[in-house]
C-alpha cells in the first residue's frame, strides 16, 4: 500500500451530491436561496445595530458577533460548492481545503462557545434586571466575546493540525462537498486514534458542555417567565424561547450526531445533509429567530429606511 503525505496531495475532488443527481439541482438551487438569505439578513442586522444608538447593548452586541461569524461560516462551505457547480470543477487546491476546514470549524466552534454566553446573558436579563448592568458591562462583554473567538480558533487550529499531519494512501476523492475534517479523516490511512481522541476532547468541550450551559439558563429563564401574570406576556415570551431552543436543538443536534457518533457507524451520505443544517440553514435561521422578529430591530430598520428615503428625496430635489 502507497503512503503519502497529505502535504504532497496538490488538489482534492469533491463527491459532493453526484450520488443524487435527480435532485442535485434542487440541492444547489436551495444552498443559494440559503447563502443568499444568510448574507443579507445578517448583513442588515449588523449595519442596523452599528447605525441605531439604542441597540447598543450586550445582546445586540452579541448578536452582531454571531451574525458576522455566520457570514463567514456559511461562506466557507456554500460558496466554495456553489463556485464548483458553477464552474464544473469540484476541485480545490491543498492549501484551499486547509484553509476552508479551518476557517469552518473556527466559525463553527465559535459559535458553540458564543451561544451559550448569549443565553446567560438572557438569563442575567430576565431573571436578574437589576444586577444586569453590573454583571454584564461593556468590559465584560468584550471579554466573553474575545474568549469565545480565541477558544473557536484555537481549538480548530489543534484540530486542523493534527489531520494535516497524517498520511494518505494515495486518495485525493473527498465524499462530501466542503474539506469537512471527518470527511478529509477518512483517506488517513494509519492509525488516527491520537487524532480521534483530541476530537472527541473538543467535541465534548465544544457541544454537550455548551448545550447544558444553554438548558440551564433557559431552565431558569422559564421558571422565571410562569411568574408573568399576563397571559399574553407569558405566551409572547414562551413564542420567544421556544424559537431560540428549536436553533440551538438544530445547530448542536446536527453536530453532536456527527462528531459524537459511534466510529462503526458509517453514514457519510447523512453527514452531507446534517453539514448543510448546521452550516447553512441555522446561519441563515439565526438572525430572523433572534433579532428580525424583534419589534426594536424592526424599529431601526425602518427608522434607518425612512431616513435614507428622506435623504434620496433631499439630494433629488436638490438637482
Amino acid at each position: 500500500m502507497v503512503k503519502t503525505n497529505l502535504t504532497v496531495i496538490s488538489n482534492f475532488i469533491f463527491l459532493g451530491f453526484t450520488h443524487y443527481p435527480k435532485v442535485e439541482i434542487t440541492i444547489i438551487v436551495l444552498c443559494s436561496l440559503m447563502y443568499l438569505v444568510t448574507l443579507l439578513g445578517n448583513i442588515v442586522l449588523i449595519s442596523v445595530t452599528i447605525l441605531d444608538s439604542h441597540l447598543h447593548t450586550p445582546m445586540y452586541f452579541f448578536l452582531s458577533n454571531l451574525s458576522f461569524l455566520d457570514i463567514w461560516y456559511t461562506s466557507s462551505a456554500l460558496a466554495p460548492m456553489l463556485a464548483n457547480f458553477v464552474s464544473g470543477k469540484n476541485t480545490i487546491s491543498f492549501s484551499g481545503c486547509a484553509t476552508q476546514m479551518y476557517v469552518s470549524l473556527a466559525m463553527g466552534s465559535t459559535e458553540c462557545v458564543l451561544l451559550s454566553m448569549m443565553a446567560y446573558d438572557r438569563y442575567v436579563a430576565i431573571c436578574n434586571p437589576l444586577r444586569y448592568p453590573i454583571v454584564m458591562n461593556k468590559r465584560v462583554c468584550v471579554q466573553i466575546a474575545a474568549g469565545s473567538w480565541v477558544a473557536g480558533c484555537l481549538t480548530s487550529l489543534v484540530e486542523t493540525v493534527s489531520v494535516l499531519h497524517q498520511s494518505l494512501c494515495g486518495k485525493n476523492i473527498i465524499d462530501h462537498f466542503t474539506c469537512e475534517i471527518l470527511a478529509v479523516l477518512k483517506l488517513v490511512c494509519v492509525d488516527t486514534s491520537t487524532v480521534q481522541l483530541i476530537m472527541l476532547v473538543i467535541s465534548v468541550l465544544l457541544l454537550p458542555v455548551p448545550m447544558l450551559l444553554i438548558c440551564i439558563s433557559y431552565a431558569f429563564i422559564l421558571s422565571n417567565i410562569l411568574r408573568i401574570t399576563s397571559v399574553d406576556g407569558r405566551s409572547k415570551a414562551f413564542s420567544t424561547c421556544a424559537a431560540h431552543l428549536t436553533v440551538v436543538v438544530l445547530f448542536y443536534g446536527t453536530a453532536l450526531s456527527m462528531y459524537l457518533k459511534p466510529s462503526a457507524i458509517d453514514s457519510q451520505e447523512l453527514d452531507k445533509f446534517m453539514a448543510l443544517v448546521y452550516a447553512g440553514l441555522t446561519p441563515m435561521l439565526n438572525p430572523i429567530i433572534y433579532s428580525l422578529r424583534n419589534k426594536e430591530v424592526k424599529a431601526a430598520v425602518r427608522k434607518l429606511l425612512i431616513r435614507d428615503s428622506l435623504c434620496a428625496l433631499l439630494i433629488h430635489s436638490n438637482k
